[in-house]
């Protein structure tokens, strides 16, 4: 209906726009509303059904993962902070972290006071981040953590970096590469607080294996301990650690020790190049050491360098002399000399004091390195030159001086590690004839002469219980009535026989272990061919004692035994010259005989040729051993030739490869040595005397007794053969 326009109001739409048009210039009055304007115009978004739906449910999976994951992350917080806090109260005081070892070192020193070998892991002295070089300090950051100066101990970005290359090279996240920064290698060498106790592990080596493990857990339990290290100690004190404990190849612990056997000098002055290739030993100390293999440690040794110079350690100069001057090695590290011979003082010693030590040791040995070099080379010389290619024959070489302190010991033809089997002191091996010089001195102690005369005919001893035994010599053949020196010259198997039951086996046995032969002599006539069994070192020991004058003689290695650092010793000298076992006048002149050995004799290829010298050849049955043990005025050494496995020779006696091997060894001992006469007795030819023993119970008669002496010295007893 329309409106009159009488009394009454406008229609309430008339009223909704004219309130809307009267409110219009009460807006005006506010603040310019231009976003206001702005928003109006923007249609707004209406999400539909679906989409609102996938929206919420995602709003809900975050609030309730944020929900969580604070709660949890708070929770781990305080976790670790708890931890931290632990192991920050646990940690000693630097200086007692700085040697962890769970036993000590042996040092081993020459005659001149050179060290020459080590044993148990060295530590060559506490160093810090202070004093060691600039050089060390700058390689090693450079290697192992290049940002450690600027993280809290741990390095997030490390780790991820390690978990994609052992991925991308087909392994484990935790296998290979461990991304760890130098604290977290330190709270390794540390084992994380965990000291070694041996009744939780079967050893050492199980514990650090233990320590070193790189599984998840383990990264998990370093993170609070690495934050630990860094709240206790400053950078300076973690690199100090690191210094003195991380373990370097050839039982060196510490970087100091590293130095010391590798060039023979202090952490504190190695070169650019020799604090590179000790930085290159932390990533696999065995592999990369330069003693077991040089250029391999300098390939090493030159990324280092390139690391260096790209952080700015050194600069493009320094890098180039790096690079074009290697480290190379001391001397006493090149040599390798001497590892036999540290072996058997190492067993020789008492163990508390050597094997289970837990002091820093030092002994002061007899070995000469002039004469052990002598000994490798002679043997290195003869195998390339005289033995064919390919041979897996064995060799050892002992060299003492008349006293039994001994100058070398090769115990094989190579230097292998520490340990191996050492032929010279471990392998009991029958004598053959080089047993017989015990037989003639036991004759000439009775007043026997070397002119005296002896039957070399066929013999048959009858011995109760085994039977007849019929020996015969090398060449097969017979040569009657010979002296004794010739005998020996000859080294004829009937007459020593036939000595040997003269003068009584048991006073042959008496001679040779009162000589120093300590193994179980053999009881049967066929001892004095050799039966029995000794190791190369009884052996020259026992020759010494002849050279000496007839007195005994204990081979010997350790002049003293001191702790390091301190001055008296522990131990002295274990060996030497003992009680007398032969008359000197007969040593005197079973020197003589034995001369006449070598100079037209078995033992003809040992001669020397500025210089007098005896010896004696020795060749077991079936020539699975070979002999050749002999001694100048100033030096006794004995070789010994064979097989491990007990396989015969082939074409060897002792008179042969033995004998020259003795010869090149002796010839470069002598080098520079003024000549001296041996101390012997050439006797004047007597009335001669025959002995003979009978083939039925081994007991001597006597013919044609002209010597007076002999009436009082040589009992007669059954029949003739």
């Amino acid at each position: 209906m329309a409106s009159t326009g009488k009394g009454r109001g406008p229609l309430v739409a008339d009223r909704r726009y004219s309130g809307r048009e009267e409110a219009q210039p009460k807006a005006r009055t506010r603040a310019p509303a231009k976003p206001a304007k702005k928003a109006a115009r923007r249609p707004v978004k209406r999400r539909g059904l679906i989409s609102g739906l996938i929206v919420g449910f995602f709003a809900l999976i975050w609030r309730i993962v944020w929900g969580i994951g604070w709660r949890v992350g708070l929770v781990v917080g305080l976790v670790l902070a708890a931890t931290t806090f632990y192991f920050y109260a646990k940690m000693p005081p630097l200086t007692d972290l700085l040697d962890g070892r769970a036993r000590g070192s042996v040092t081993f020193l020459d005659t001149n006071g050179s060290p020459f070998a080590w044993r148990g892991e060295t530590f060559g002295g506490q160093i810090t981040a202070d004093t060691v070089s600039p050089n060390l300090l700058h390689a090693v950051v450079a290697t192992e953590d290049k940002r450690f100066y600027y993280h809290l101990g741990i390095s997030p970005r490390g780790i991820a970096s390690a978990i994609r290359i052992n991925m991308a090279e087909g392994r484990g996240p935790f296998e290979g590469n461990g991304g760890s920064t130098i604290t977290q290698q330190v709270a390794k060498l540390l084992c994380l607080g965990v000291a070694w106790d041996p009744t939780q592990w079967k050893d050492e080596a199980a514990y650090e294996a233990d320590c070193r493990q790189g599984s998840l857990m383990r990264k998990v339990k370093e993170v609070p301990f690495a934050l630990a290290m860094e709240l206790k100690y400053s950078k300076n004190d973690i690199l100090t650690i690191y210094f003195n404990r991380a373990y370097l190849g050839a039982g060196t612990r510490g970087f100091e020790a590293a130095a010391q056997r590798y060039f023979g000098k202090s952490a504190r002055d190695v070169t650019p190049a020799e604090a590179a290739m000790l930085a290159g030993l932390l990533k696999a100390p065995s592999y990369y050491a330069p003693t077991n293999n040089l250029e391999r440690s300098r390939e090493r040794a030159a990324v280092i360098i390139g690391l260096m110079e790209e952080q700015g350690y050194l600069t493009k100069e320094q890098a180039a002399e790096a690079l074009a001057h290697p480290a190379e090695l001391s001397e006493a590290a090149q040599s390798r000399s001497g590892g036999f011979f540290a072996d058997w003082v190492m067993e020789t010693a008492p163990a508390f004091l050597t094997t289970e030590t837990t002091e820093d040791v030092v002994i002061s040995t007899t070995l000469d390195q002039r004469v052990q070099k002598a000994a490798e080379e002679a043997l290195a010389f003869v195998f390339e030159t005289k033995v064919k290619e390919g041979s897996k024959a064995q060799a050892a070489i002992v060299v003492m001086s008349a006293d039994g302190a001994v100058r070398a010991m090769v115990g094989g033809r190579k230097i292998e590690a520490a340990g191996s089997f050492n032929r010279a002191t471990q392998a009991l091996r029958q004598t053959g004839s080089a047993f017989k010089p015990f037989v003639y001195a036991a004759a000439l102690d009775l007043g026997w002469s070397p002119w005296d005369v002896v039957q070399d005919t066929p013999l048959t001893i009858t011995t109760p219980g085994s039977g007849p035994w019929s020996p015969s010599n090398y060449d097969e053949e017979f040569k009657g009535p010979v002296t004794l020196v010739q005998a020996l010259k000859e080294s004829r198997n009937i007459p020593a026989v036939r000595v040997s039951e003269a003068v009584g086996r048991e006073n042959v046995r008496t001679v040779a272990s009162a000589f120093g032969l300590q193994s179980d002599l053999a009881a049967g006539p066929a001892l004095a061919l050799g039966a029995s069994e000794s190791t190369l070192l009884e052996m020259t020991g026992a020759y010494a004692g002849i050279l000496n004058g007839g007195s005994s003689v204990t081979p010997y290695g350790i002049n003293a035994l001191t702790l390091q650092g301190e001055t008296e010793p522990l131990l002295g000298a274990g060996g030497g010259i003992g009680e007398r076992v032969i008359s000197q006048k007969a040593a005197e002149e079973l020197i003589f005989m034995m001369t006449q050995v070598v100079e037209g004799g078995t033992g003809g290829r040992a001669r020397l040729p500025d210089r007098q010298v005896a010896g004696k050849t020795g060749t077991t049955q079936a020539a699975r051993d070979a002999w050749f043990v002999g001694f100048s005025a100033d030096y006794v050494a004995g070789v010994w030739m064979g097989y491990d496995d007990n396989t015969p020779l082939t074409g060897v006696t002792g008179g042969g490869l033995p004998a020259e091997i003795w010869h090149e060894v002796m010839l470069r001992v002598h080098e520079g040595v003024e000549p001296r006469p041996l101390p012997m007795i050439v006797p004047e030819r007597p009335a001669p005397v025959q002995v003979e023993a009978t083939a039925s119970s081994g007991n001597a008669t006597e013919k044609k007794r002209k010597d007076p002496i002999g009436d009082l010295l040589r009992g007669i007893l059954g029949g003739e053969n």
